[in-house]
């Protein structure tokens, strides 16, 4: 489940950018679901947020040690839940460090290409972000769940312990 959901993850980013670059112009927006969504192509050096954006030659290196995490854990993964957690995650770090090896300006100093815009065009309301972004938040928030849920990578479940009055 892992490496097909972070197949899935990295292509539709992949694709996504590719469609953003050709058909979308810098100084334009594309007004869509009533404005809910705007389709603003932006090109972010940094991280989230544009965090960082002096330090673009980190990331890659950051991404590298999310990879490495990602593949001790699923040595040990026995649980669907985790696996596509895990999978998201991993999708959504390839993705954007896709962007940063092949892109502009050049080998591990890419920009990571944003094109989706909430509420506004140009990030006015809300950062600009893309696919990968999407899938790094999703495996994130899905692994917090599973964790306060009790389930483990191995597919056990741990039930919390009652308190013992004395």
């Amino acid at each position: 489940m892992l490496l097909v959901t972070a197949a899935v993850s990295v292509t539709i980013d992949q694709v996504s950018k590719h469609l953003a670059v050709v058909h979308l112009d810098y100084d334009e927006s594309v007004r869509l679901l009533g404005g809910a969504l705007y389709l603003s192509l932006t090109r972010n050096s940094g991280a989230a947020f544009s965090l960082g954006s002096d330090y673009t030659f980190v990331f890659p290196l950051i991404t590298c040690g999310v990879i490495a995490w990602i593949v001790w854990m699923a040595l040990k993964l026995r649980s669907v839940p985790w696996g596509l957690a895990l999978g998201f995650v991993l999708g959504g770090a390839l993705g954007n460090a896709t962007d940063r090896i092949f892109r502009a300006p050049g080998p591990l100093r890419g920009h990571v290409v944003d094109m989706f815009s909430l509420f506004g065009p140009n990030g006015e309301h809300w950062p600009i972000f893309n696919v990968a972004d999407m899938s790094l938040i999703c495996g994130v928030v899905l692994a917090i769940g599973l964790e306060f849920t009790g389930r483990q990578r191995d597919g056990s479940r741990v039930r919390a312990k009652r308190a013992v009055k004395e």
